[in-house]
């Protein structure tokens, strides 16, 4: 793996440096409800702080679709950062106007300033080329050089990311090279048994994943939405479970073409099936090929793995020397729908080897239902990313900082 690294820019003390960091972090009510990845780009920022760079911290929060909008102000994002660098930290109220100018050139050796929502700004979304690169050109004049961080968004070819690391010198940051070690470790020959769990909504989502994976795996467990559809592949009926009618046919692909690699694809024994789409449901528990056996018949819907396929599901991570984990079980962010996912997770803290959480949703569950970043080998900041590096495929934000 070649990437090019903080060290090949040489001594950075008094130099303006901006650090694109994915601070896309959840809010309600104006309040960050999971700060995992503002606490992911610490070691890279006290690098630089160290090093006595002056920062100008970039991120985008949501989609505000080129408006400003203050619901996605990366202000208490701000203020969280400097609770947690133990420092103040400066906030400019734009990307590249005057707030942001007058910030940046207000900056002393080893002082941070964080600007306002990128994607303020439709130049750093656009699919125009020269749309970004006019947006980077004007970041470009606030820095010196770019130390490239935000892994979440490097599968993305956006100003800040891609365009803006090809018009100052540029580097990766600690976090992006710490995932990528990571991910190696999950590509390139990992230590057996290799077990990959794979829930969430849409199994059209992991359809790569699993291509790309099912040669190298010893296991696939699936669950969350996704798996109704693995059901209805094998002729059981689901219900009203989410169903990707077209995704049926590519689905026995890949079960046929796991029967002949010797890949255990293990689909759930059991699921929780409930009343309607809420935590006041009523619920029952049944077999897999009974769905619709239920007191609601055609109109249940399923929520949850089961207790069974879940202890199944435990005692297969458990042996496990490798393990990577990408989707929700079920519904967890309702109560009576999180026993899946929960038991999962607490599989995954037991394994005597690599376990990673994939990102996203599965990163979300682990700190909502009450575990710690340390029970784990590893939480990535970038559910698509990481998947997309799963899939083997091309990761511009990488590329343009010389990997390959």
């Amino acid at each position: 793996m070649t990437l090019r690294t903080i060290e090949s820019l040489g001594s950075l003390h008094g130099k303006r440096v901006i650090v694109r960091c994915d601070l896309n972090v959840p809010l309600k009510d104006g309040q960050i409800t999971d700060d995992g990845r503002v606490r992911a780009s610490l070691p890279t920022l006290k690098a630089l702080v160290e090093q006595g760079a002056r920062l100008v911290i970039v991120s985008h929060l949501g989609r505000p679709d080129g408006q400003v909008n203050p619901k996605y102000s990366l202000a208490p994002v701000a203020a969280r950062l400097a609770e947690l660098i133990g420092s103040p930290v400066a906030f400019a109220t734009d990307t590249v106007g005057e707030s942001a100018q007058a910030a940046v050139a207000a900056l002393a050796d080893g002082d941070i300033v964080v600007l306002e929502n990128l994607r303020f700004n439709a130049g750093e979304t656009s699919k125009v080329d020269a749309e970004r690169v006019a947006f980077a050109t004007e970041l470009s004049a606030l820095g010196d050089a770019l130390v490239s961080d935000g892994f979440g968004v490097v599968h993305r070819k956006q100003a800040s990311v891609f365009d803006l690391a090809q018009i100052l010198p540029s580097a990766a940051g600690l976090l992006i090279a710490a995932e990528l070690d990571v991910l190696d470790r999950l590509t390139e020959k990992p230590e057996a048994p290799y077990t990959v769990i794979l829930g969430g909504s849409k199994v059209s989502d992991k359809l790569g994943v699993i291509g790309h994976l099912l040669p190298r795996v010893n296991s696939l467990l699936i669950g969350g939405g996704m798996l109704f559809t693995f059901l209805a592949a094998q002729g059981h009926k689901v219900g009203a479970s989410l169903l990707e009618v077209d995704q049926i046919e590519t689905v026995r692909g890949y079960l046929a073409e796991a029967e002949r690699l010797g890949v255990k694809i293990v689909l759930p024994t059991d699921v929780v099936v409930a009343s309607k789409f809420g935590a006041d449901a009523e619920y029952v528990t049944t077999p897999a090929d009974q769905i619709e056996d239920t007191p609601f018949g055609a109109a249940g819907l399923g929520l949850d793995i089961g207790p069974d396929t879940a202890a199944a599901f435990a005692a297969i991570i458990r042996e496990s020397k490798t393990v990577f984990w990408n989707g929700p079980m079920g519904v967890f962010e309702l109560a009576p729908f999180a026993d899946g996912t929960r038991t999962v997770a607490a599989a995954l803290t037991e394994v005597n080897g690599l376990s990673v959480v994939g990102g996203g949703d599965s990163a979300a569950a682990v700190r909502i239902l009450g575990f710690n970043d340390d029970q784990f080998g590893h939480i990535s900041t970038g559910g698509g990313a990481s998947l997309e590096f799963l899939e083997g495929k091309r990761l511009p934000g990488l590329e343009v900082l010389g990997w390959q």
